[in-house]
């Protein structure tokens, strides 16, 4: 798919998650296009890997965060803004899934899940609309949501599902919000079903139960995924993607 975002051309795209998957599918795809990437994650080395092949007029900064850590999004972005420059483009990719049942979760995979699939896209949205506001910035956010945030087909992803209804309720209300404060920010969910990556068929150690579940869905390719963001982002100023679903066939 080849859409125009000249628009964006020189500009600052923050993209959590980046260092495998989703995340690292969209990071390759915008640096061709021309656009400024962040890539944020915990394992920064392989960002910087990628770094380290780009052409002269490829630009792709690393930075290491733990999206569950409030200080650590802070002193990242602060880094951005300080190095790099304002935030245009803010693509949380982060997320972690759980291929168990509720009862079989301990608490603390559920606050792991809770803390980076919510709060920790919720904060870093937060503070990039403020940095969006300041600089005067017709800015866009894109939430990697999932279509179980939409419709719940399995008792096996635990509290994965009301994570991502969550993002699904965020995104709207944050819609809203732009609305009333006046500011031309866009935001997008994005809901892919279910995606080849590291967390879900290519996990080596994926339970035999999930597997079998796999088996029976229609898989789609993170750059499936990244075709659905560059459209959303090649949009005219008048128009806003408010949501875009996602399936194999």
């Amino acid at each position: 798919m080849v859409l125009p975002i000249a628009k964006w051309v020189g500009k600052v795209a923050v993209v959590t998650g980046a260092s495998s998957g989703i995340g690292a599918a969209i990071v390759d795809r915008l640096i061709e296009k021309g656009v400024f990437v962040v890539g944020i994650a915990r394992r920064v080395e392989l960002i910087e890997k990628r770094a380290k092949s780009c052409t002269a007029k490829e630009k792709l900064y690393a930075v290491k965060a733990d999206i569950t850590k409030e200080e650590e999004i802070l002193k990242a972005l602060k880094w951005v803004e300080d190095n790099v420059g304002p935030i245009h483009i803010l693509i949380n990719s982060a997320g972690v899934i759980l291929l168990k049942g509720l009862t079989e979760t301990s608490t603390e995979d559920m606050k792991t899940t809770l803390d980076l699939n919510v709060l920790g896209l919720s904060i870093i949205t937060r503070e990039v609309v403020k940095m969006m506001q300041a600089h005067k910035i017709n800015g866009h956010i894109i939430h990697i949501n999932s279509t179980l945030g939409h419709q719940v087909i399995s008792h096996a992803f635990s509290i994965y599902p009301a994570t991502k209804f969550a993002v699904t309720a965020l995104t709207e209300t944050l819609r809203q919000e732009l609305n009333s404060l006046g500011l031309k920010i866009k935001v997008t969910s994005v809901s892919p079903g279910l995606v080849a990556t590291e967390m879900t068929t290519l996990n080596k150690d994926i339970l035999p139960e999930a597997k079998e579940m796999f088996d029976k869905i229609a898989i789609l390719q993170p750059a499936d995924v990244v075709d659905a963001v560059v459209y959303a982002l090649s949009t005219p100023e008048h128009v806003q993607v408010h949501e875009l679903t996602l399936t194999g066939l």
